[in-house]
């Protein structure tokens, strides 16, 4: 039985393993052994944490998730403005958070969205975070702009945002996140400029 208090330690480790196995040789051939043996851990800790690797995966996508909110968060907390543009530069500034571009990370999220196509449990993940997103940069562009143009907005800038990603996930070693970040930034500029004023439209 492991030691008390040791689960998160654990969790953690195994975490961390996942990522790196995945990074190295890709989620198919990241199998139980393999990443239990980076984690340094018997394979049926495993199986006692997660139910095995589906769980695994899921654990792994959850904990990276938490880190881009909190990388959201923590920018958004520390504004000393809190207009709409502030806030849409922080949500953006946050989905390319380093915590976010390694390529350990990068390459654990690809596997998750492909796996996501296939199991119900990820695609539920994926759908949340989706609409957490857009929900976020909608609710900012409607301090400024109509209705249906906050809507579009948001969800040109979402597109947006996972493109530039996914395109440095792709091809990290041209990846200039700086210029990505501007990217979408000059989107934000493009929406709100000449919308100065609140949105007075329902619905």
């Amino acid at each position: 039985m492991p030691k008390i208090g040791m689960e998160p330690i654990r969790r953690k480790q195994l975490i961390e393993a996942t990522m790196a196995s995945i990074n190295e040789v890709g989620l198919a051939d990241s199998t139980i052994i393999q990443i239990s043996r980076r984690a340094g851990v018997s394979a049926g800790i495993i199986s006692h944490y997660f139910g095995g690797k589906d769980g695994l995966l899921e654990a792994t996508m959850r904990h990276i998730l938490e880190d881009l909110g909190m990388s959201v968060a923590n920018r958004r907390s520390a504004l000393k403005k809190h207009d709409a543009r502030s806030h849409l530069y922080a949500i953006v500034e946050g989905n390319f958070d380093r915590s976010q571009v390694s390529a350990e990370v990068m390459k654990t999220w690809l596997a998750f969205w492909t796996s996501s196509m296939h199991r119900d449990d990820l695609h539920r993940l994926q759908r949340v975070n989706d609409r957490r997103l857009y929900s976020n940069l909608c609710f900012q562009f409607r301090k400024q702009l109509p209705v249906e143009r906050a809507r579009d907005a948001a969800r040109g800038l979402a597109a947006l945002i996972d493109g530039l990603w996914l395109r440095g996930a792709l091809m990290p070693q041209s990846f200039d996140i700086t210029r990505a970040v501007a990217l979408a930034r000059r989107y934000v500029d493009e929406q709100l400029d000449g919308h100065a004023g609140p949105s007075t439209s329902t619905g």
